[in-house]
């Protein structure tokens, strides 16, 4: 197993079985045996070496970290479709309330081995991204899916956007995750399925960035580009003490006091 001294450059995997908590005792015994072995046989499959993963279990969740080394296209890349097909072999021939379904995320960043796991704020936003509810909204979109995957903003540009795997951007969906004190981009797949019918973010091929949204209003004429829900806060008073050119500005009238 990898070890390191201090914070190290190193990439982290989190999974984690959809909907673990609904199973009786025997299933969640079989989920937590399970797990490991379809990993470690996706990992084999792809000529990853496992044993060189710092892991950290927690039932049906699993926090893999290991220094990087110039694999991690791989990761993204082959082991993600090796365990996308273990999965489906897996799941076959099982009823739906049977089957293993996975959400998982990839990150990259300085990591500590510390006294009682990992630290640092990378394995932190892995979590982060993986208790993200576009993993969860992507499942419960796409019942037929086995697994969800998020890729942080840093190792999408530098695996699929820089071009070291056989991914498409087409094949993701940027999101923004809000979990707890992480804001992040990330880049939502799930393999066989259409990424552009995921999430709400714009489109991996498209702009990066979006302009503001209006806020929503029942008073609003659809129809029309008036607006009835202005907000004291949202207005800027100015004070002309001069003739001002204002065709095509909108002006309005009332006082500052509301």
């Amino acid at each position: 197993m990898a070890e390191w001294s201090g914070f190290y450059p190193c990439t982290c995997l989190a999974v984690d079985a959809q909907a673990y908590g609904g199973n009786n005792d025997r299933r969640q015994s079989e989920i937590q045996h399970d797990l490991p072995r379809l990993l470690s046989r996706a990992a084999r499959n792809t000529g990853l070496d496992r044993s060189q993963w710092q892991i950290q279990r927690k039932g049906d969740e699993e926090l893999a970290v290991h220094p990087m080394d110039g694999t991690e296209p791989r990761l993204v890349d082959d082991f993600v479709r090796h365990l996308v097909s273990e999965l489906r072999e897996y799941n076959v021939l099982r009823v739906p309330s049977a089957r293993m379904r996975l959400r998982a995320a990839i990150h990259h960043g300085p990591v500590e081995l510390a006294d009682n796991g990992f630290a640092g704020s990378t394995v932190v936003t892995t979590a982060r991204l993986l208790s993200s509810r576009h993993l969860y909204d992507a499942l419960k979109a796409h019942d037929g899916a086995d697994l969800a995957l998020l890729l942080s903003d840093d190792v999408y540009r530098s695996t699929v956007a820089g071009g070291h795997t056989a991914l498409a951007s087409a094949d993701f969906r940027r999101v923004v995750v809000h979990e707890k004190e992480c804001e992040a981009v990330a880049w939502l797949r799930v393999p066989g399925h259409d990424a552009q019918s995921l999430g709400n973010g714009p489109r991996a091929d498209g702009p990066a960035t979006q302009g503001p949204r209006l806020p929503a209003d029942d008073n609003r004429d659809s129809g029309s580009m008036v607006r009835n829900d202005y907000r004291g806060e949202q207005i800027n008073v100015n004070n002309f003490t001069a003739p001002v050119d204002l065709r095509g500005g909108v002006v309005g009238f009332g006082s500052t006091g509301g």
